[in-house]
């Protein structure tokens, strides 16, 4: 149970990524999500950008050091693979979707 709400929160994260990634560098969306985040620096952690939550949720899954942005901008090839990960049921082979 715990570990399909988990695979669902990182689909519907690396589904929003994909349409991101489709989207202009001009949109506000795109540069919210990809940019960094502006303001001073603060003595606690560093701000986290939505970025980072797409790479950690590719290393959950075995992928950490695939190139998300340029797979996302392929529409099927980017649904083939978050269906993948949302069909998990052991380790997926990352380097099949990168053409």
């Amino acid at each position: 149970m715990l570990l399909t709400q988990f695979l669902w929160v990182i689909k519907s994260r690396m589904r929003w990524a994909g349409h991101v990634a489709r989207m202009g560098e001009r949109r506000g969306v795109y540069r919210v999500s990809v940019g960094k985040p502006a303001g001073k620096g603060r003595l606690v952690r560093p701000r986290s950008r939505w970025e980072d939550n797409i790479k950690m949720d590719l290393q959950e899954v075995g992928c950490g050091d695939m190139d998300w942005m340029e797979l996302a901008r392929g529409r099927d090839r980017w649904r083939a693979f978050v269906n993948a990960v949302m069909n998990l049921r052991g380790s997926i082979k990352c380097g099949e979707f990168l053409d």
